[in-house]
């Protein structure tokens, strides 16, 4: 259940992520703003909305990085879980299987 909730977290997070990559204007654009191209009428004022941008990005990549690292530390428990439950079960069955005695091929 846990896990499940986990991934679906992991999921809307990497596609918030790279919606927020994709809206974000590089570097070359800055100096498109420098030469009078109306930055100063953005919706996050003169200074652009990459600081706030940036940020958002900073936490989303932050909550992506933990949720992979507990994804991959069930994975791991559940894998390990199957693994000792199948060995048991080998175990089970190798005790209660009957000898067989008393065949003996000429």
């Amino acid at each position: 259940m846990l896990q499940t909730i986990l991934l679906v977290i992991h999921v809307l997070v990497a596609i918030s992520l790279i919606t927020l990559v994709l809206v974000q204007h590089g570097k070359g654009a800055d100096i498109g703003a420098t030469f009078g191209s109306g930055a100063s009428n953005t919706m996050f004022g003169s200074q652009g909305s990459g600081s706030f941008l940036f940020k958002v990005t900073g936490v989303l990549a932050a909550i992506f990085f933990i949720t992979s690292l507990a994804l991959g530390y069930y994975a791991s428990h559940a894998y390990k879980t199957r693994t000792h439950m199948a060995a048991q079960i080998t175990k089970q069955i190798n005790n209660t299987a009957a000898p067989v005695t008393g065949t003996k091929k000429v």
